[in-house]
């Protein structure tokens, strides 16, 4: 499965901050489908992302019913990104 969608940065502040890109609701749906298939545990579904120029393996968290991309700090790096930037996402589930 093949998804691309542009969302804002969110920063999440724990211990540490994190950050991550929400999926738009409208696409969560089929997400909540394939998670039956490929899901290894609490919902999580394994996933390859690419932003800009970078890819890399990750996994979607699931969070209030819709899920989030978690940026690595490389990735942030690497395609100049901050919390609140629009950025383009393109998922293989």
């Amino acid at each position: 499965m093949l998804l691309e969608f542009e969302a804002e940065v969110i920063q999440w502040r724990g211990p540490a901050p994190y950050y991550f890109v929400p999926v738009p609701e409208p696409l969560c749906e089929d997400l909540r489908v394939a998670a039956r298939d490929v899901s290894y545990g609490w919902g999580v579904i394994p996933v390859t992302v690419r932003i800009g120029g970078t890819s890399w393996t990750t996994s979607l968290f699931p969070k209030d019913g819709g899920y989030l991309v978690p940026l690595k700090d490389r990735v942030r790096t690497t395609e100049d990104i901050a919390q609140d930037d629009v950025v383009e996402v393109v998922l293989t589930v």
